[in-house]
């Protein structure tokens, strides 16, 4: 399926729009508040304001209904100047809010989207365990049915937003005996009994996301709680993730870019030999190989998107694009760190938290490992 990809006026408008905000709100802070592994609170209520958290969202639950390739650039732009601000909207777009948008019932469209639309409750997609990430199947929190409905009792890691979260979508075990079938997706508010925040993880990079462990212990969730169908987590968390992996192949080339541009500044300052570095052709090569590969990662990225939007599966398509971009932001953040020499090593220059930020969108919605199994598998799928 061919796809074209020349920038039209709203997409130009998105990305002027969301870059003006994330200079003006995000820039000045960004670096203080990975220092301090802070939750810019602040900023995302007033992101709450603008929409950012409920991106595709129809407008009736107060979403800006935007397209797949509008929620990328925005992601993009978010991240060119603060990964992790970037992480708290994709993760909370696609894979907290996505999923009951989809599989939710009415009733649980009208109680939950409203909330998560206006950034009242950041959510959070909590699958990870010690023994289940890479390993959907090995899910060990159950959920046990009781007269009320659900009782929950597991413990998730790494959750992302889960230091933040007002909302959490939780995988547990309905029918141990089932492997493909056993999981299923229950909504809980974090004011729940049972519901436990951990402590705040001590991150290499993305430190101003509040990653913890969420801790279920004889959490009562109502049947009205349950998302979809009993068994069908494995089906929601495959959906899940493919629109998630999207935001952070989208996540990883804001990174790309910020650290671009940041090489390009400072190669035209950096006086070596009595001249500019940007004079040398070793720089130059750094720079056009740079350049050429983020915009063949955009196109990837924009290609998923426009899939999706057209109602096309786009499942290897979006393991491409996050597989290229995570290789790509690793990549291009470690030569930003070498043209910048010393100080690139040094905190004063953002380089050195574009590069640890990249390392992680290697890992999380899916390492290059299991990116490369859905590409394989999509490959050797097709007639001979």
């Amino acid at each position: 399926m061919e796809m074209e990809f020349n920038a039209c006026t709203k997409h130009k408008v998105v990305r002027n729009v969301v870059r003006d905000f994330a200079e003006a709100e995000l820039r000045p802070i960004a670096s203080d508040i990975d220092r301090a592994a802070h939750f810019p609170w602040e900023a995302i209520r007033k992101m709450g304001e603008l929409s950012y958290f409920g991106l595709q969202a129809p407008a009736e639950y107060g979403g800006a209904g935007l397209d797949t390739i509008s929620y990328c650039i925005v992601i993009e732009e978010l991240s060119r100047v603060c990964a992790a601000v970037g992480l708290c909207v994709t993760v909370h777009n696609s894979v907290a809010l996505y999923p009951i948008l989809a599989f939710g019932t009415k009733e649980q469209k009208d109680r939950f989207l409203p909330d998560l639309c206006s950034g009242k409750r950041i959510g959070a997609f909590c699958l990870t365990e010690a023994n289940a990430g890479s390993d959907a199947g090995g899910v060990e929190t159950t959920a046990v049915k009781v007269k009320d409905g659900f009782l929950l009792n597991g413990t998730k890691i790494f959750v992302t937003n889960g230091g933040a979260c007002g909302l959490a979508l939780i995988f547990a075990v309905t029918d141990p005996a089932s492997r493909s079938r056993g999981a299923s997706v229950f909504i809980i508010e974090s004011e729940r009994e049972g519901f436990t925040v951990g402590e705040f993880e001590d991150l290499c990079g993305v430190r101003a996301n509040p990653v913890c462990s969420l801790f279920i212990e004889d959490c009562l969730v109502p049947r009205e709680n349950l998302l979809g169908q009993l068994g069908q987590g494995i089906r929601i968390g495959l959906t899940a993730l493919d629109t998630g992996r999207m935001g952070i192949a989208a996540q990883a080339l804001g990174l790309a870019q910020g650290a671009f541009e940041a090489s390009v500044k400072y190669s035209r300052e950096r006086q070596q030999f009595g001249r500019p570095i940007s004079n040398f052709q070793t720089i130059q090569n750094y720079l056009a190989d740079m350049e050429t590969e983020i915009d063949a990662a955009r196109l990837l990225l924009y290609r998923a998107a426009a899939l999706k939007d057209a109602g096309v599966r786009f499942t290897a398509e979006a393991a491409k694009a996050k597989l290229f971009c995570a290789v790509l932001a690793n990549k291009v953040t470690s030569l930003a760190v070498q043209i910048h020499g010393g100080y690139g090593y040094a905190k004063e220059y953002e380089v050195e938290r574009y590069f640890r930020d990249a390392k992680v969108t290697e890992i999380y919605e899916g390492t290059n490992e299991v990116q490369r199994l859905v590409i394989a598998r999509d490959i050797l799928s097709r007639p001979v």
